[in-house]
């Protein structure tokens, strides 16, 4: 089960049709899906989450915690949507556009891809790219 939640004000459009994207994604990795939590946040509250959990003093647009057991993808993702906009705005691409690769990023964490090393990296961004090309909004 996918579920949605705001520390801020930010409201997610199109739900429903972003939940069965991140089920099918899990999927076509050979995954079930558990229980994943989003959570939309401000940089502040994300901020405060990577100093406290991860002892890192740097802002970030997305922190997971996975809780994968076996076959069966879990976890907790948390967005900042401020540093969402701002990554947006630097690549040049929508604000959705941007949302969307975050969201599957962390999906993909859980489905055991990594992006400490730049090859780790090229192949989180391969698999994000193809990620999105299965997105449909209606």
């Amino acid at each position: 089960m996918i579920e949605f939640h705001s520390q801020n004000e930010f409201e997610l459009m199109h739900e429903l049709a972003i939940k069965s994207w991140i089920a099918k994604v899990v999927q076509d990795e050979n995954f079930e899906l558990g229980q994943v939590n989003y959570v939309f946040c401000t940089d502040e509250y994300l901020h405060g989450i990577n100093v406290q959990f991860l002892e890192h003093d740097t802002y970030t647009d997305i922190i997971s915690f996975d809780y994968t057991m076996g076959r069966e993808v879990s976890g907790e993702i948390y967005v900042s949507t401020e540093r969402v906009k701002e990554n947006a705005e630097t690549y040049n691409v929508s604000f959705e556009n941007e949302l969307h690769r975050v969201l599957v990023h962390g999906i993909l964490h859980f489905c055991g891809y990594k992006d400490k090393s730049e090859k780790e990296a090229s192949e989180m961004r391969l698999k994000e790219d193809l990620s999105l090309d299965k997105l449909v909004i209606v």
